[in-house]
């Protein structure tokens, strides 16, 4: 593993059924859910890292910390952008931060740490 500080990745969207609290049961209203919100923050920091592990290496979320500020209805388009902040050992920090039309509508950070995927699937499956 070769990594330091300054990583980044992107991703973005365009809110659909699928994405809302309505559809996935986190609320009643066709908005970008907050758990959405999480998982495309979570995908992009493996994106930003994802070239950068040894083979055999993956990477595990272990802390998440996140504010989401404002609602993003259906057909809005989400931009969600990470940065590594910190490398310590194999534990990584990103800070990530989501923009729509109106401005900021997510912040937060999320902890990773990387690991060797057999010894982790090993341990997770006894």
């Amino acid at each position: 593993m070769t990594l330091a500080s300054g990583l980044r990745a992107q991703l973005i969207i365009m809110v659909e059924m699928e994405d809302t609290a309505k559809k996935i049961g986190s609320g009643d209203v066709p908005v970008l859910a907050t758990p959405r919100l999480l998982a495309l923050a979570e995908a992009a920091t493996v994106r930003a890292i994802d070239k950068h592990l040894a083979p055999g290496e993956t990477s595990v979320g272990t802390r998440v910390e996140l504010d989401h500020t404002a609602a993003s209805p259906l057909g809005t388009h989400v931009q969600i952008g990470v940065e590594l902040t910190e490398v310590d050992g194999r534990r990584l920090v990103f800070a990530f931060e989501a923009h729509d039309k109106h401005g900021v509508v997510g912040k937060g950070t999320i902890e990773r740490v990387v690991v060797d995927r057999a010894t982790f699937l090993a341990r997770a499956t006894r």
